[in-house]
Formats: structure tokens, sequence, C-alpha cells
């Protein structure tokens, strides 16, 4: 049987290692040929791990035996922020460059113990922090539907290696729509889970309060099979939740979707964009939803909050990288000296204007002035988020407000970069889940660019989030 990976999804290809009609190493040869075909303009793997094949050999092994775990046999990559045992993670820094994880993370565990194998490690913005995965010190990753354009960020090479039909699914990192909005550039589908679902031990912190582990693929089902491996309690992670804490919850025949009218119409979505999104909420309707506009008084201050919160984690978080305890060293001639040697060499320009900017808010003099305030009206976005979601089933916007964008379009304006994220910070602010699924495209310069529809669902509502975007998924076919 041919292996045909640009139509294959983790479903069919998991029924056809069933009945035999390839192995898991015919699989797994199949995507390293595909990279070694495409990642050397696309970019998207940092890595090929020397030991994919081996792992392969291992999920055959145990498939001869009967064996018939969920992701048994299956190609995926991993995030460069992730950590697995005996193979390098640099989350995309020269900071880190050479360093060799001492331990494997919770999620790619139980990757690895559902049969997955980790073909490598993606490419990503240096320390998650980017929209447009430009800057990774390995280089900018493209985007593999146009690559005069970006995958979006941080996560764009764990979203491109999936658009570039390479790997079945994989995981990134979601501190701001790091998934999300990756998955809307791409045409794919895109996962940030619930915060406290998916265990972020071994996951390299960029915002602590934040971050989540989630899964792309094409499909939605796909997309959910993959969440249903990583998800869970983990006793090494202090923010995973008790999974009897979590209620039980099924999908809906129908579903009250609330749309924050004045939100989605703000100036700075592109019109094409709206316009794709006004026909799916209305395609929606006709199948049977019931659509409720909404007005949320404190969303639109969520990207200000972000920006503030982000920053002020971040420059606690990486405070670790300093020359001494691990990564690069730049001897200086006091102690003072290697320091600023090791962090001004080490860390690219965006993480350091993040670590001053951070370093500000939490100052003396500005503490309660940025951060305590930040901290309070995310409070009230997060009540505001609570009294909807008693209201209605589900909130829709766009996922980002334009398509891919060229390569260096953006790098030099930080604050038009930093909009691509206005609608999918509030999901990481408010700890609720949200997804992203292909919602058709618009044409820019001659070409089709994809473009998302987001979905957010109260905390721990995820089957809320499938079942709308498989409805999403048969409406647009």
């Amino acid at each position: 049987m041919k292996i045909e990976l640009t139509t294959m999804t983790i479903q069919s290809a998991h029924e056809a290692l069933v009945r035999g009609d390839f192995t898991s190493r015919a699989l797994t040869e199949a995507v390293l040929e595909v990279i070694a075909a495409k990642n050397p303009e696309i970019n998207a793997f940092a890595e090929v791990f020397d030991d994919a094949l081996a792992q392969a050999d291992a999920a055959d092994a145990r498939l001869a035996r009967g064996e018939r775990a969920p992701l048994l046999g299956i190609p995926l990559a991993i995030k460069d922020n992730m950590l697995f045992i005996g193979h390098k993670a640099s989350s995309g820094s020269k900071i880190l460059e050479g360093y060799v994880s001492p331990y494997t993370s919770t999620a790619v565990e139980r990757l690895l113990k559902a049969g997955a194998i980790i073909v490598g490690r993606t490419n990503m913005d240096e320390f998650a922090m980017g929209s447009s995965s430009e800057t990774c010190a390995y280089g900018v990753v493209k985007n593999p539907l146009d690559v005069s354009r970006v995958p979006g960020g941080s996560s764009g090479g764990s979203a491109a290696a999936v658009a570039m039909d390479s790997v079945l699914g994989s995981l990134g990192s979601d501190t701001g729509g790091s998934i999300r909005q990756p998955a809307a550039l791409c045409g794919i589908v895109g996962l940030k889970p619930t915060y406290g679902a998916v265990s972020r031990y071994g996951l390299m912190a960029m915002g602590s309060s934040l971050d989540q582990i989630g899964p792309f693929a094409r499909t939605v089902d796909d997309v959910e099979a993959l969440f249903s491996v990583i998800a869970g309690k983990d006793p090494l992670d202090g923010t995973s939740i008790e999974d009897e804490d979590k209620p039980y919850v099924l999908p809906k025949h129908s579903y009250r979707i609330g749309v924050p009218e004045s939100f989605v119409n703000m100036e700075g979505v592109d019109d094409d964009v709206r316009e794709r999104f006004s026909s799916m909420i209305e395609m929606l309707k006709n199948a049977g939803h019931t659509i409720v506009p909404i007005e949320m008084p404190t969303l639109p201050l969520a990207l200000a909050i972000y920006y503030i919160l982000m920053p002020a984690e971040v420059s606690s978080n990486l405070a670790r990288f300093d020359g001494v305890r691990f990564g690069l060293r730049k001897e200086g001639a006091k102690l003072l000296d290697t320091y600023m040697q090791t962090r001004g060499e080490g860390f690219g320009a965006e993480v350091r204007r993040r670590i001053l900017l951070g370093t500000y808010v939490l100052s003396a003099g500005y503490y309660d002035a940025y951060y305590n305030k930040a901290v309070l009206v995310r409070r009230k976005l997060t009540d505001e988020f609570k009294a909807i979601l008693k209201d209605v089933d589900l909130i829709a916007t766009p996922t980002s407000p334009s398509p891919a964008f060229k390569i260096g379009e953006k790098t030099a304006d930080p604050l038009k970069m930093y909009l691509e994220d206005i609608f999918t910070v509030s999901a990481n602010i408010t700890g609720v889940p949200g997804i992203s699924v292909p919602n058709g495209t618009v044409v820019r310069d001659g070409k089709d660019l994809p473009v998302g529809i987001q979905f957010m669902a109260d905390h721990f509502h995820e089957p809320y989030l499938f079942g709308i975007g498989k409805d999403v998924e048969r409406l647009s076919k």
C-alpha cells in the first residue's frame, strides 16, 4: 500500500497499522523522507532525532504482540521547549545551545507510553516569545503554504511540520495564542487546553500562569485523540488539576454561541477575515445553533493585561539563565560581567525587550501602577468570562486579525506584531480552553491563504470545543 501523507490522519494511520497495511517503520521512513526534502526550505525542524526508526521498530514489535495503544506507531513532533531525556532542547535560544534534557516532560512521556514515535523537535520563537517564528536563534520558520510568509508563532515549527505533510500531529505550547494563531495561519487545527488540564512538568517556562501545552493536527478528531492522551492529573505539577475536580461534559447537538460583536468589528481586523467569520457564524446558525450577541467590556483590555503580566513572569523565569548553572557561559572580568555578557550574547532582541519590560513593571516605583493593576483587571476579565459562559456555551471570534503576513513585515514594529494576539490572549489570561479550526481562505497577492475561527468554552469544557469544531469541519466541506 502506498503511504499518502498528504491526506493521512492519525485515525486513518492507526487503522492501517492495525490492519497491517504498512509498518510503523515504513510510515516513519516516509515521514523522514518528506522532512529531508522540505525542511531545508521550511525550517520547521530544529533536529530530527536519530533514534526515530528505532522507536518505530519498537512500535512494530508491540503491534506484532497484539498491543493497541491509541498512538502506537504514529510519528509526531514536539516543540523545542519540551524535555525528552537524552535529546537536545534549546527553546530556540543560543543560551541553551547543546543542552541535553536530563528527564522527559510529562506530556511527552504520555505520548511515548501511548506508542507515539517522536521524530524530532521543532523550531520556535526564542523562549516562545513571538507571533511569527521569526525570533528563533536557528533561523526563521516559513509557512509551507507560501514560503514568503510566516507560519505564526511561537509554535510555528510544530504547525509547519504538520502543514508540510510530514508528521501526523505535534505538540506546541500556548502562552497567548501560540498554538491557535499558527494553526490558523497554516490551515490546521490547534487546541489550547484549560490551564491545569495538561501537565507543564518538563516545559521550559515563559509565563507560568499562562503557558499550556496542546496539540496540532489536521482534524479535530486527531486533536481530540492527542489531547485525551496528554491530559490528566500529574503529581509532578502543582498547577495540574485533580481529575475528580473537573466537570464531566459531553458534546451537544446544538450550542448557544456568544459573539462579542463590537470586539470582532474593531479596527485592525481585515475585512475579508471578518467576512469569513460572519459567513461561518451564519452557517452555524442555519445548522441549528443559537447565535447570541454578547458584550464583554473588559475584553478589549486583554492584550494590555497580557503584555504586563507576561513580561513580568518572563523576567522572573529567565533569571535562571545566568551563565553559572547551565547553558552558555561568557567569562567576564567579574561575576557581574559574566552575567551581562552571557545574557547579552545568549538572548535575542525580543527576549531582552521582554525581560526589560517585565523588570520595569515589577520595579518598586511601578509595581502598583502596572503589575498590581493588571492582576486586578485579570480577575475582572475572568469574572466576566464566568458570567457570560453561564448564559452561552461558547464564545466565537476570528483566531487572528489577518492571514499569514510576509516574513519581515512586522519585525520592525513590535506593537503591530503584538496585535496579532488580540483574539487569543484572553483564553490564557482567564485559563479557559480555546480551539482554532480552519475557516476557508482569503486572497493575498493572488494566493489563497487560510484563516481560522476560534471558539472558547468554560474551564474543562473541551468536549464542547471538539463538538463545534467537527460541525465547522462538516460545514466547510
